[in-house]
């Protein structure tokens, strides 16, 4: 019954913008490390696969390797920057340094702050999408600049997604150790069968069936078509789930940190 009372729309303002400028003047004394730290992961897989594995490989997708994979590390990247925000930055905020507390004695609900924190999550994985980006553009590894634009309100779109599901994980866990379930048991398997290293083609027909309802499947799908020149397909039901799984989980996770919040 708690659950319940505790589960009801947003009441959306924009006094979570202060949340989000707040987030924002303190990351900017770490920013140049932060920025480093988001990238090395991503660029390295990137780089050391693309040329190392495939100067081995023909064309994968009708593309070449690096092309394929840099289209994927955009997605993961940008999942992967949303996703430590919301736990291991907001955790913190909330938990330990105990910030959310010192903000809700202003004129602020939870709402605010949690929607602060959500579109911060989106603004960090958009720096990081498109560092991503700067690189594919630098390497000549898009068909159409233009079309490549596109790839920037996806990457927005990936991180919305992957910050509202990531929330619902600070919401429930107990301490940073407990986020290492949700990297091995969710992210991991998601960069595996979602795409980001081989086509999922390739995987058993159970498998696919699976991929298809993950999140980056839908965000995979629309940013490689982009980088390689052409439309993607469906985009309706992409951009769709993407809309729902970030939605769902703010909701979810608002209902379930009140709940943490009143014990």
């Amino acid at each position: 019954m708690k659950m319940r009372s505790n589960l009801r729309l947003p009441r959306l303002s924009w006094r979570f913008i202060p949340v989000w400028q707040r987030n924002y003047l303190v990351w900017r004394k770490l920013a140049i490390p932060s920025i480093l730290g988001n990238l090395a992961d991503p660029m390295l897989y990137m780089l050391g696969l693309g040329y190392g594995l495939g100067s081995l490989l023909p064309d994968v997708g009708g593309m070449p390797y690096l092309t394929f994979l840099a289209a994927g590390t955009v997605a993961y990247s940008t999942m992967n920057a949303a996703t430590f925000e919301v736990l291991y930055s907001s955790f913190s905020r909330m938990h330990v340094q105990r910030t959310w507390d010192a903000i809700m004695n202003a004129p602020l609900t939870l709402d605010d702050v949690m929607l602060g924190e959500l579109t911060w999550a989106v603004a960090k994985s958009l720096l990081s999408g498109l560092a991503i980006l700067a690189v594919i553009w630098g390497l000549g590894l898009y068909g159409n600049f233009w079309m490549t634009l596109w790839i920037i309100p996806v990457v927005a779109l990936v991180g919305f997604c992957f910050g509202g599901l990531g929330l619902v994980m600070n919401a429930v866990s107990p301490s940073y150790d407990f986020f290492l379930y949700y990297f091995s048991l969710v992210i991991t398997p998601m960069v595996l069968l979602c795409g980001v290293f081989f086509p999922v083609s390739q995987l058993p027909l159970p498998v696919q069936a699976v991929s298809a309802w993950l999140p980056l499947t839908h965000a995979i799908d629309l940013a490689r078509p982009l980088v390689v020149g052409i439309a993607p397909g469906n985009i309706a039901l992409h951009v769709v789930a993407l809309l729902i799984y970030g939605s769902l989980g703010y909701v979810i996770a608002l209902a379930l940190t009140r709940r943490r919040l009143l014990k």
